[in-house]
């Protein structure tokens, strides 16, 4: 089973920082980069175990027809 994971951002502060600025833009670029990984990963069902329980539900769901 999948299992969910959640990636916290950074909360900004009140006052602007330049540096604090790239560090919360750049966590908030690799987190969207990992969902996208995970996505494509989903549709493509890239890994092994993922791509064996989809096509047992399948042939499972062929046989029952």
């Amino acid at each position: 089973m999948a299992t969910t994971r959640k990636t916290t951002l950074p909360i900004p502060s009140p006052v602007y920082d330049p540096n604090s600025e790239a560090i919360t833009r750049r966590t908030i670029e690799l987190s969207l980069d990992q969902i996208e990984n995970e996505v494509l990963v989903a549709k493509t069902q890239d890994d092994k175990t993922g791509s064996l329980a989809m096509r047992r539900f399948q042939f499972l769901l062929m046989g029952a027809s």
